[in-house]
């Protein structure tokens, strides 16, 4: 099984490839595979916080109702 990515690093190698398309003589076939990479690790990071998004919003939900419950006994 292939370990997952982290956020941190994800973003690391999409800013090693925003460096790498901008600083380099690359030929246009090897930009347009780098670009393809980044837009792959784009919708990745939009993935991964979408997802952490949902936990939040559960977590807050829950939260919200312990409070409720717990007002309700005072």
């Amino acid at each position: 099984m292939a370990k997952r990515e982290s956020y941190e690093d994800m973003l690391n190698s999409l800013q090693d490839i925003l460096n790498n398309m901008e600083n380099s003589d690359l030929p246009l076939e090897e930009l347009m595979k780098e670009y393809e990479t980044g837009v792959k690790l784009v919708n990745k990071l939009y993935k991964n916080l979408n997802t952490l998004e949902g936990k939040l919003l559960k977590i807050k939900e829950n939260m919200e109702v312990e409070l409720e419950s717990e007002n309700e006994k005072v």
